[in-house]
């Protein structure tokens, strides 16, 4: 089924001046879903997922946020958080005036989601979490993104040669997952390094307390064997959120290479979130 897809933007105001973020809305409809993209990562990595929540009659916004993809990339670290990324979620939302959404996304936009839950409660229908980054990722977490952030600020060329070699590659003559890697590449360094060190120094995600106190369904999706998002973080969220449903994936490839069994979970998980309201419109109340 073919879903239409149109392509916004929307500002934030900064002490700097206004910050651009840009965004793809996938179907139409109110019962909104919102899907946030891993560190580093563009937000077109969510469009097989987006085109299969959408073809089963779900609106479905992708965002990039500030340092990703085509949105603004200011070099202050100051800018970057998870709390600084849940706001801009929740700015996505006023701007399109959705009152409410499942929110989702996948490692970075997993813990982000979580974010939204905090900030905004109200405003989210149901989270959609893949590969959250807890308490047991800490280690690997350091292991892998010092050494981006090392480069970003000391090599700076090395960041700069690697745009220049993977940009000029056309991104229809590649697999899309290969085409995802060569967008994660195009970055420049003095926004890599802010986006690395603000999160690098700031919270990780809610603590215990406040993600115990998060009631709306939740599905939450682990790999196993990925040292940098262990399932036994996915598995304790999982634990800690009342209304939570742990799902393990096959492999940490599943749901790139043979995303079916997945994205049924996904769709009649979003389905479900808004079941309510779906009967209500089907009976004209």
């Amino acid at each position: 089924m073919l879903v239409s897809e149109r392509i916004g933007q929307f500002f934030l105001e900064a002490e700097s001046g206004r910050d651009r973020l840009e965004y793809t809305e996938y179907g139409s409809g109110d019962l909104w879903v919102v899907l946030v993209h891993g560190q580093l990562m563009p937000r077109r990595m969510h469009q097989p997922l987006a085109r299969a929540l959408a073809s089963e009659g779900l609106h479905v916004v992708t965002v990039d946020l500030l340092g990703h993809g085509r949105s603004d990339r200011p070099a202050d670290p100051l800018a970057y958080s998870m709390t600084a990324f849940g706001e801009q979620v929740v700015a996505l939302l006023d701007h399109l005036e959705i009152p409410q959404a499942v929110i989702g996304g996948t490692s970075l936009g997993a813990n982000v989601s979580l974010e939204v839950a905090d900030l905004a409660p109200k405003r989210v229908r149901g989270l959609l979490v893949e590969m959250p980054v807890l308490d047991n990722a800490v280690e690997a977490g350091i292991l892998a993104f010092a050494p981006l952030l090392f480069a970003a600020r000391f090599l700076p060329f090395t960041v700069t040669g690697l745009r220049l070699l993977t940009r000029p590659i056309p991104r229809g003559v590649v697999p899309f997952w290969v085409g995802i890697g060569l967008d994660t590449c195009d970055q420049r360094p003095e926004s890599m390094a802010a986006v690395v060190h603000g999160l690098f120094f700031g919270r990780v995600a809610p603590g215990s307390a406040q993600r115990r106190a998060i009631t709306v369904p939740t599905l939450v999706i682990g790999h196993p064997a990925d040292p940098i998002h262990p399932a036994a973080d996915a598995a304790m969220l999982a634990d800690e959120v009342p209304n939570a449903t742990f799902v393990s994936a096959r492999s940490i490839l599943e749901w790139r290479i043979a995303p079916e069994r997945l994205n049924r979970i996904a769709v009649g998980f979003a389905l479900r979130c808004w079941a309510d309201q779906s009967r209500r419109r089907r009976s004209g109340a």
